[in-house]
C-alpha cells in the first residue's frame, strides 16, 4: 500500500499504533452568522460572543448575539446557510421548513448582556407532580443565562417562558455549568470571585457557596461523572472541587499566567487548562499530575513579553466527544487542533478574534464566537475509535486512577489506562 505510517498521519507508542488512521484535514468554515442590528439596547452595550452552547441531545445552538439578547437556532443548520447559497434559496429552504413544522430560530430578551450560556435537560414530571418547566409527561429543554448585573436567567426553549430569576451573585456571571446526570444542578462563576451552585429542582435554591479565588472567576466545568468540578480565575493556578461534598480537593499549579478556560475529557480521567501563558496543561485530576503540557508557538508574530497577554495568548479550550482531540482557540487568529497523544496541533484554521469554543456533542464541526459578535463553524476531524480507546474510556468512566492502579494487570496496560503512555 501506499505511504508509509509517517504519511498516512499515524500515531505511534511502544505497543503499535493507537488512533489516527489518517491525518486530519484542516477545519473548513461552513458559516458564519452575524448579530443583528439592536433595537432599542445601545449599540455600545457589547457586541462580543463570550459563550456559545449546544444542546446535548444537538438538536439547538445557542449564542449571545450581544445587545443583551440571546439567539437559539435549531440544529442543523439549513443547507441554505451552510452552503451559503443565494437569498432567493434561502427563502425557499424556510419556506419549506416552517410548511414541514420543523422548529423555528428563536430569541430571549435577557434585558443584560449576556456572558455565559448552558443547557440541560429538563426529567418529565409524572401525574400528580407540579412542575413549572414542562407539562406532564413530556421531556423540555432549559438554557440558563448569565448575566452582566449578577442574575442567572433560566428560560424554557420551547416556548421561551422564563422559569427562574437566580439571584446571588454581586458582579458578572461569567460562565455556567450544568451536571451532565440531570440532576439540574448547576454552577455559576462569577467576577465576584465565587462559584455558586444551585438546585433547579428545588425551586432553583442556593446550595452552596464557593469561596477560594482571589481574581474573577472566568470558567467553570463539570466532570461528566459529576464527582468534580475545575474552576479557572485570573490566578496561575486552577482550583479542583468536590462536587459531593463542595469542598476544595486541591490547587492545581503549574501555568505562569492567568487560567481563563478548562474542560474534562468524556470519561473524566483528564482535565485541560488553558492559560495565557500560551499553554495548555494536560492533568490527572485525581492526582494532580500534569500529564502533558501542549504549547502554543506564534506562527507568524512574536510573543510580546511587555504584557501578560501574549499574541498567542489562549481563550478557550475544549474536548471532543470521543476524547481523542482538543481544540484551542487563541489571540494569534488560529483555531488549533491536536491530537491527544502529539505535541503539536495536527490542524489549523485562520479565524480572527476568537474567544470561545465548543464542539458539536455528535462531533463533526466546532463553534467558535468572536470579539465582534460573530459565531462560525468548523469541520472537526471525524475519527473512528480504536477497540482500545473505546475500553479505556468505558472503564475510566467509572474507575479513579488509584483504582486503576490498584488492578493486578500488567504495569503497561495500567499506564495505558491511565493516559501515561503518551
Amino acid at each position: 500500500p501506499r505511504g508509509g505510517r509517517e504519511e498516512r498521519g499515524e500515531a505511534q507508542t511502544g505497543e503499535g499504533v493507537t488512533w489516527l488512521s489518517r491525518r486530519p484535514e484542516e477545519p473548513v468554515l461552513l458559516a458564519e452568522l452575524k448579530p443583528g442590528r439592536p433595537q432599542r439596547y445601545d449599540w455600545k452595550s457589547s457586541c462580543e460572543t463570550w459563550s456559545v452552547a449546544f444542546s446535548p441531545d444537538g438538536a439547538w445552538f445557542a449564542w449571545s448575539q450581544g445587545h443583551c439578547v440571546v439567539k437559539l437556532i435549531p440544529w442543523p443548520l439549513e443547507e441554505a446557510e451552510l452552503c451559503k447559497t443565494s437569498e432567493r434559496k434561502s427563502r425557499g429552504s424556510k419556506a419549506e421548513a416552517r410548511s414541514r413544522g420543523v422548529a423555528k430560530e428563536k430569541t430571549l430578551e435577557c434585558g443584560q448582556i449576556v456572558w455565559g450560556l448552558a443547557f440541560s435537560a429538563w426529567p418529565v414530571a409524572e401525574a400528580g407532580e407540579a412542575d413549572p418547566a414542562c407539562a406532564v409527561g413530556l421531556p423540555c429543554l432549559i438554557l440558563a443565562t448569565g448575566l452582566n448585573d449578577g442574575q442567572i436567567k433560566v428560560w424554557e426553549v420551547q416556548t421561551g417562558h422564563l422559569l427562574f430569576s437566580l439571584l446571588g451573585h454581586q458582579d458578572v456571571v461569567r460562565d455556567l455549568s450544568f451536571a451532565p446526570n440531570g440532576s439540574l444542578i448547576l454552577v455559576s462563576a462569577s467576577r465576584d470571585k465565587t462559584l455558586r451552585v444551585w438546585d433547579l429542582s428545588r425551586d432553583g435554591r442556593q446550595v452552596q457557596v464557593l469561596s477560594g479565588h482571589v481574581q474573577w472567576v472566568y470558567c467553570c466545568s463539570i466532570s461528566p461523572d459529576c464527582s468534580m468540578l475545575c474552576s479557572a480565575a485570573g490566578e496561575k493556578s486552577a482550583l479542583l472541587w468536590s462536587m459531593r461534598s463542595y469542598t476544595l480537593i486541591r490547587r492545581l499549579e503549574g501555568h505562569q499566567s492567568s487560567v481563563v478556560s478548562c474542560d474534562f475529557s468524556p470519561d473524566s480521567a483528564l482535565l485541560v487548562t488553558a492559560s495565557y501563558d500560551a499553554c495548555v496543561i494536560m492533568w490527572d485530576p485525581y492526582t494532580g499530575e500534569q500529564l502533558r503540557t501542549l504549547r502554543h508557538v506564534p506562527l507568524h508574530s512574536a510573543v510580546d513579553y511587555s504584557s501578560e497577554v501574549h499574541t498567542s495568548s489562549l481563550r478557550s479550550v475544549c474536548f471532543s466527544p470521543e476524547g481523542l482531540y482538543l481544540a484551542t482557540v487563541a489571540d494569534d487568529r488560529l483555531l488549533r487542533i491536536w491530537a491527544l497523544e502529539l505535541r503539536s496541533p495536527v490542524a489549523f484554521a485562520p479565524m480572527t478574534n476568537g474567544l470561545c469554543c465548543m464542539y458539536f456533542p455528535h462531533g463533526g464541526f466546532i463553534a467558535t464566537g468572536t470579539r465582534d459578535g460573530h459565531v462560525q463553524f468548523w469541520t472537526a476531524p471525524r475519527v473512528l475509535s480504536s477497540l482500545k480507546h473505546l475500553c479505556r474510556k468505558a472503564l475510566r468512566t467509572f474507575l479513579t486512577t488509584y483504582q486503576v492502579l490498584a488492578l493486578p494487570i500488567p504495569r503497561k496496560l495500567k499506564e495505558f489506562l491511565t493516559y501515561r503512555t503518551f
